[in-house]
Parts: structure tokens; C-alpha cells; sequence
């Protein structure tokens, strides 16, 4: 089971009475179905919020997960991620806004998450409450990682990227990692889907490019705030 529920500004004083779960859809559409996916963007945020059951969400632009960099864009794949009562999940599967999103594209991938662990802040909240988990995650992962990322510092930031991301994708047990992000530039974040939590942790701290780039996240300050986030498959739906 996962979480209970906190208001949507992550105010953990908030009775917790419900149970959360982590949603996160991607699409992959037609060159005819990207202006709907524009003007879904800028037009829908409120409606995905307003959503029954819904404490937080993002509409989610992706990359190809090949440079992890502005010009990854990939204008073909589009995403939410949600954090809504596990009781509406098939409310929200079978809802207006997802099925619209359904009808323009060629391929949907679900995944339901319950978050292992949660680090920093999405947009001032803490939208992933961890479950009570003891011991050794069974089966897959996903990680998360969010980053705002300080004006001035973005150049370095991506001459510092390609390292990252060549050592990302040669880890043994990644499944598939494409980046995401809320605007062009400046909030950029990736989803990366492993076999298992031991490897996604020998990525996370034993990886020398990836180790290097968090020292030089601490001592060139490149994040005006950040979240990274584990979580356990819960269900997962389409390819990703």
C-alpha cells in the first residue's frame, strides 16, 4: 500500500486519512496531434488539478533521453504525473482529459508508483509521501529526478550533462530513461524505469560521472531546488 494523502501543498500536518499513489502517463503521438498537445499544455493544467482524488500534478513535456539537454525535445512524447487517491485511479483512467489524450496518440504507457524514498522539493512542495518500507525493494524501479535550474547557471550545467548521460545509459539494468520537463528550459528533470533497486542504486552511487556532477551540484550551486524520488512498480501498462 502506499502513502497516506497530505493537502496538495504537501502540509504534512494535514490529517492523513487516504491512501496516495503516484501516476505517471506518457504518450507518443502524430506529427498532425502536436498543436493539441501544445494547446493541452497551456490550457489544461487546472482541469488535471481538478481532477477528483488529485493532490498534485504536472504536465509533462519529454525527451528522446539521448542528450538530456534542451535539444532532446521530443515533440512525439508528452506526459502527466499525478499524485491522487488510490480509490479514483480507474475515475482518472477512464476521465475526459486522459481520454482525449488517448484518442490523439498511437501509444500509452501507465505506470502506478509507490514512492520508496523522496528527497527536496517540487515547485515549494513534497508531493511524494514514502510508504514504510524496512527492507530490499522486489522488482522494478523508477527514479525521478526534478531540478530548477538557477538562470545563469544552465551552461554549465549541460557542458556537464553528456558525462551523466553516457554513463546512464550504459548501466546494467536500466529498462529506459527519457527527460522530462515543465518548460524548454530551465525545469528539466528525468524518468528512468531499472530492473531493480540494487541497480539503480550502483548508478546513483557508484557511478564516477554521476558522483562528480552532485559535488559539483553542491559547490557551483546549479539548483535553485531539486527532488529526487524512488518508487516501487506497482502496475505498469505499455512500453515506455
Amino acid at each position: 500500500m502506499g502513502p497516506s494523502a497530505g493537502s496538495y501543498s504537501g502540509d504534512s500536518s494535514y490529517s492523513r486519512k487516504i491512501t496516495l499513489i503516484t501516476v505517471v502517463y506518457f504518450w507518443k503521438i502524430p506529427t498532425r496531434s502536436i498543436p493539441y498537445a501544445f494547446l493541452s499544455m497551456a490550457l489544461d493544467r487546472r482541469k488535471l488539478r481538478r481532477i477528483p482524488g488529485v493532490t498534485f500534478a504536472k504536465m509533462l513535456g519529454c525527451g528522446k533521453g539521448e542528450t538530456f539537454t534542451p535539444s532532446d525535445a521530443d515533440m512525439h512524447r508528452w506526459g502527466f504525473l499525478l499524485c491522487i487517491n488510490e480509490s479514483q485511479i480507474e475515475s482518472l483512467d477512464n476521465s475526459a482529459l486522459i481520454k482525449r489524450w488517448r484518442k490523439q496518440s498511437h501509444e500509452e504507457f501507465r505506470v502506478l508508483l509507490d514512492p520508496i524514498s523522496s528527497h527536496g522539493l517540487w515547485s515549494k512542495n513534497q508531493p511524494f509521501l514514502p510508504a514504510q518500507i524496512t527492507g530490499p525493494t522486489d522488482g522494478m524501479v523508477v527514479a525521478i529526478t526534478r531540478a530548477r535550474i538557477a538562470w545563469r547557471k544552465n551552461l554549465s550545467f549541460w557542458q556537464a550533462v553528456p558525462a551523466v548521460t553516457e554513463s546512464l545509459l550504459a548501466s546494467q539494468g536500466l529498462i529506459g530513461a527519457i527527460g522530462v520537463g515543465e518548460a524548454p528550459v530551465g525545469l528539466q528533470g528525468t524518468f528512468s524505469l531499472w530492473e531493480s533497486e540494487e541497480s539503480l542504486k550502483t548508478f546513483a552511487f557508484r557511478s564516477p560521472a554521476h558522483k562528480a556532477a552532485i559535488q559539483s551540484t553542491t559547490r557551483q550551486k546549479w539548483f535553485s531546488e531539486e527532488l529526487f524520488a524512488r518508487f516501487s512498480v506497482k502496475e505498469i501498462r505499455g512500453r515506455l
